[in-house]
């Protein structure tokens, strides 16, 4: 989907475009998925099959009824139609992971690239428009990305710190030297080693700060875009958001992705997001361990990353769809 409107972010020194070698795969078709109405009576799929072997993690959607999924094994792009449940493969990975993904409304897609920084994909072509390594610093693990029309801001899961990259002037990509670091400081309270910290992130429905899951202590974090300072959101009696991993926002509605429980806990923010109610807990039989959500229509959509399962070749992957 198109990036919420927000008001902060970095402004460039300077404005570029990296290029690199155009990257696409053959189509592949899948079929026989399970469906179910939608509400204008079109029986959709309420699970998805991927690849055998696939290993997703990330998903976005935009306007049309299209699922995009990165594979932590070599990072290749899979589109999914959500109205038949075919797809295809449409980037060739470079041989390392894709994780958290965003779409924006000139059909790029920006991936975290775990330890290899991050990247810029034309979703049409499957060229590879930018690439980014975001850091200097081990370990790293560039692990979710959200878009503001004035940047693309990525998590460090194993790093105290949040990067922007900054978009020009109708969007335009930054240069490698343009990446801006931002130290997340306040109520952060980073948890040593290659421990999951900053993971699934979003902004607050006023558009004046971020939101970012802390998941190895269950943590909601409003950090300010301009210091790094963050605050801890009051979310009342709510259980920590133990392994939370992504974040949706839809008005001031947020949805929390928490992987190994198999669960979506809903809440309703304030809206300058420094506290919320908890709503509800939203499940699903076919979860196996879901990583990230992506929202068409009336619907969730969450890729089963399954990490409970040794990966093979032979694995069987599926994207599942909930009411929401």
């Amino acid at each position: 989907m198109a990036p919420p409107h927000a008001s902060f972010a970095p402004r460039p020194a300077r404005r570029g475009l990296l290029t690199a070698g155009a990257a696409t795969a053959g189509g592949l078709l899948l079929g026989s998925p399970a469906r179910a109405a939608d509400p204008s009576g079109t029986s959709w799929p309420t699970v998805i099959p991927l690849p055998d072997g696939f290993r997703p993690e990330g998903i976005a959607i935009g306007g049309g009824p299209y699922a995009y999924l990165g594979s932590l094994g070599d990072g290749s792009i899979y589109r999914a139609d959500l109205r038949t449940g075919e797809g295809r493969g449409i980037s060739v990975g470079p041989g390392t992971p894709s994780v958290g993904l965003k779409l924006d409304d000139k059909g790029r897609l920006f991936v975290a690239g775990r330890g290899e920084g991050a990247r810029v994909i034309d979703v049409r072509s499957g060229e590879i428009l930018a690439s980014y390594p975001l850091t200097t610093a081990t370990p790293t693990f560039a692990n979710d990305v959200f878009l503001t029309p004035r940047a693309a801001w990525f998590t460090d899961s194993f790093q105290p710190v949040l990067y922007a990259l900054p978009l020009g002037r109708h969007g335009a990509l930054p240069g490698t030297d343009e990446v801006v670091t931002l130290t997340l400081g306040g109520a952060w309270s980073q948890v040593p080693g290659e421990t999951v910290n900053a993971n699934g992130i979003t902004r607050t429905p006023d558009g004046a700060a971020l939101l970012v899951v802390q998941s190895g202590t269950g943590g909601l974090h409003r950090v300010d875009p301009r210091s790094g300072v963050t605050t801890l959101v009051d979310l009342g009696d709510a259980a920590p958001l133990t392994n939370g991993d992504g974040l949706l926002l839809s008005g001031r509605t947020l949805y929390v992705v928490q992987n190994r429980q198999n669960a979506i806990d809903v809440f309703r923010l304030a809206a300058d997001g420094r506290n919320g109610v908890f709503q509800r807990r939203i499940t699903a039989p076919d979860f196996d361990v879901p990583t990230t959500a992506a929202a068409y229509k009336n619907r969730l959509y969450l890729p089963n990353a399954r990490f409970t399962t040794t990966p093979t070749p032979q694995t069987a992957y599926a994207v599942v769809a909930v009411d929401r």
